[in-house]
């Protein structure tokens, strides 16, 4: 009999009745706000921006912020109470606040007070098939589809308002989370940088404060994770077959290359050897902020394709394993090969030989037209404004 984990369970047992029993007692607060980024993990994407705007508006006086994380120490600006995920001080203020404010699902078993307001920001609008659009599953090891599905239509339960970044998304939502809630077509917080400190001196203090060369040219790759590539930590591996050293080699002396992974991917290389030329991003650094001193990215499948298409910059998709993604990890809702707005490349050779041959003219002669009705399709929304539409809907709705 292993007396420890029996009284490990009756605790985590007692306080969760404790919990339902708090649900029914504990009111609400409007002016407590509490937000989650990427499921504790970070401080950033839509939840980030919203909250800063909280700090611009000075309205922190007015809304006590609190941040649901697993590390607390994460530096945040401003002064929010930082809690960590699931333990007791964040249970408490998921039934104490007025308003919760997530970019991905929520723990399965939380409670939220019938008066708060649940705005799901969610992360991306979709390439790849989600949810309950998804068909076959290999994810961290389960393969249980239905299951899977039936968490997903639990949690959107909860979901009020659904954040989208365009009709397309919006379409897809409704089904893929069976989202029966109001739809909020105003674009993504996150976004708001890309048109607001798109200039030279913002992109300037950008690099100093990440240390990034100013006589070179930068180049994102920002890839996102495989579902079955995964450590025994339930964390997943960086997924690539970049040949960095070929890319050192023949692109070094004019470009560096900034390697952003995935905040579920977690891994420790060793990039010394390029000598500078490959920068792996600290995991404070914002991806906004990248694409902005970026003068061209790199990706595969990733929701990054959507938001740095607002920079109406040249982007590459290095799609190596292109058939297995599709046919054997996830669907598309959408045809690659028809509508990406640059080249898709299958292997090292093609990649760097576009770089090497880059100019902005010839680009716009073969891929200006697609840009132009992949922006029309994916970024009507995004002016720059989104964060305020939130707040004001906090505030007064």
């Amino acid at each position: 009999m292993n007396i420890k984990k029996i009284l490990k369970d009756m605790a985590k047992y007692s306080v969760r009745g404790l919990y339902i029993l708090g649900s029914h007692i504990i009111p609400a607060n409007e002016k407590i706000i509490l937000f989650e980024s990427g499921n504790g993990r970070n401080y950033s994407g839509n939840p980030r921006y919203i909250y800063e705007e909280i700090l611009n508006q000075g309205l922190n006086d007015e809304f006590k912020c609190v941040w649901s994380l697993i590390d607390t120490d994460i530096k945040i600006p401003g002064n929010p109470v930082k809690v960590r995920r699931s333990y007791f001080k964040f249970l408490y203020y998921t039934l104490r606040s007025g308003a919760w404010i997530f970019d991905a699902r929520h723990l399965y078993y939380l409670r939220k007070n019938k008066k708060a307001k649940y705005v799901q920001t969610w992360h991306g609008t979709p390439l790849k098939k989600l949810a309950l659009d998804m068909e076959y599953m290999d994810m961290n090891g389960s393969q249980d589809i239905e299951r899977y599905h039936q968490e997903f239509r639990d949690n959107s339960l909860l979901w009020q308002y659904l954040i989208s970044q365009n009709p397309f998304s919006s379409e897809i939502f409704r089904s893929a989370f069976d989202f029966k809630g109001e739809m909020l077509e105003i674009g993504y917080p996150r976004n708001d940088i890309l048109i607001n400190r798109n200039n030279a001196e913002d992109i300037d203090e950008i690099k100093g404060r990440f240390n990034i060369p100013k006589d070179k040219k930068i180049i994102l790759y920002a890839p996102t994770w495989r579902d079955n590539q995964y450590h025994d930590n339930n964390e997943y591996k960086f997924a690539t077959e970049m040949d960095f050293d070929k890319m050192h080699k023949e692109l070094g002396d004019e470009y560096t290359l900034i390697v952003k992974f995935h905040y579920l991917v977690k891994e420790n290389i060793d990039w010394s050897r390029y000598d500078n030329f490959v920068i792996e991003c600290d995991a404070e650094w914002d991806i906004q902020e990248l694409y902005l001193i970026s003068d061209m990215m790199i990706t595969d499948y990733s929701s990054v394709m959507f938001d740095y298409s607002i920079l109406k910059r040249p982007m590459i998709f290095f799609a190596y394993d292109l058939d297995n993604y599709k046919n054997n990890l996830r669907g598309f809702y959408f045809d690659m090969f028809e509508e990406v707005p640059g080249p898709i490349c299958q292997t090292n050779e093609e990649m760097i030989e576009f770089i090497k041959n880059y100019t902005e003219e010839d680009y716009q002669t073969q891929f200006g037209e697609k840009y132009k009705k992949w922006s029309e399709k994916f970024n009507p929304f995004d002016d720059g404004n989104a964060s305020k539409k939130v707040i004001e809907l906090i505030r007064n709705k």
